[in-house]
């Protein structure tokens, strides 16, 4: 599958300055683009079966970290249907009235700790967009806080604004500002919304799922960034951890710290975005199921 993930490599690969065209981009096909600049970042295709669970369907999405699940018919092979987390929420969120709610859905976002609140990737608006496309690489996030002179968030650069840079052809020029590559967007996408840590983790998905974003900036009364919580942090907290159904850690994490007492403290591998204690498996009580 070729995705904007792919598309912000060859860029950041192959871009040197305004005044050097990248050609690459519109005369090869997308076979010499998979064996000549994708060597070693491509990697097999993550699916499931009309038969999996929705509940298969975001551990997949959550464990391989993509945002697309490919629902594929075993024998023939077609592509049936794409699977996001933006949907899946959306049918949690429609279909969860019938069913008792959480406890921890009316605990604040602090009390939770859901999302990712230190070392959080931002960019200036006046760096060079090709800032922006470092940081998706280095950091493989998917979306960057937009921060003024003072600090304060003013925008949000995704990796989907990213395609605009093809629908305009203005890829040849990365060293255009943030805050310029946001103005000049020709469509209306998503903007910057926002969250605080007293509100509910409740109003949060009513939020997240009624504006049809796929994140939230938490910031504090005077619009500093705090933090981010996306869909995949949600589900998380709804859909596996409750189930005890835990991805397997990958690499350490300074900022990610193990459960008080916990025998393990010093060396703990982190799930990404996952509040779980790995070296003891212990599972904080405020994300318990009641």
């Amino acid at each position: 599958m070729l995705t904007i993930t792919d598309f912000i490599n060859i860029l950041h690969r192959y871009y040197r300055s305004p005044l050097v065209q990248i050609y690459e981009i519109e005369q090869h096909k997308i076979e010499t683009w998979r064996e000549v600049y994708l060597q070693g970042s491509c990697k097999p295709l993550v699916f499931i079966s009309p038969n999996n669970s929705l509940f298969d369907a975001v551990y997949s999405l959550i464990k391989h970290k993509i945002h697309r699940l490919p629902v594929i018919e075993p024998v023939s092979g077609d592509v049936l249907h794409i699977l996001t987390h933006k949907r899946l929420l959306k049918f949690l969120h429609i279909f969860g009235t019938t069913i008792p709610k959480p406890r921890f859905l009316q605990k604040t976002i602090q009390e939770l700790g859901i999302g990712t609140f230190r070392d959080v990737a931002m960019v200036h608006e006046a760096a060079p967009l090709y800032d922006a496309l470092e940081i998706f690489v280095a950091r493989r996030v998917s979306a960057l806080p937009v921060v003024n002179e003072a600090g304060k968030v003013v925008g949000l650069y995704s990796r989907f604004d990213v395609i605009h840079l093809a629908a305009q052809k203005t890829y040849n020029n990365l060293d255009v500002s943030v805050g310029e590559a946001l103005r000049q967007r020709s469509l209306s996408l998503e903007g910057v919304l926002t969250c605080y840590p007293h509100e509910t983790m409740e109003a949060v998905i009513d939020r997240i799922t009624s504006e049809q974003v796929h994140r939230l900036v938490l910031v504090d009364e005077q619009q500093f960034p705090r933090g981010i919580i996306s869909l995949s942090d949600i589900l998380q907290a709804l859909v596996l951890t409750p189930a005890g159904r835990l991805c397997p850690p990958t690499t350490p994490h300074p900022h990610r710290m193990p459960l008080p007492g916990c025998p393990g403290a010093g060396r703990a591998l982190c799930l990404p975005r996952a509040q779980v204690c790995i070296p003891c498996r212990q599972i904080p009580w405020h994300l318990r199921m009641p």
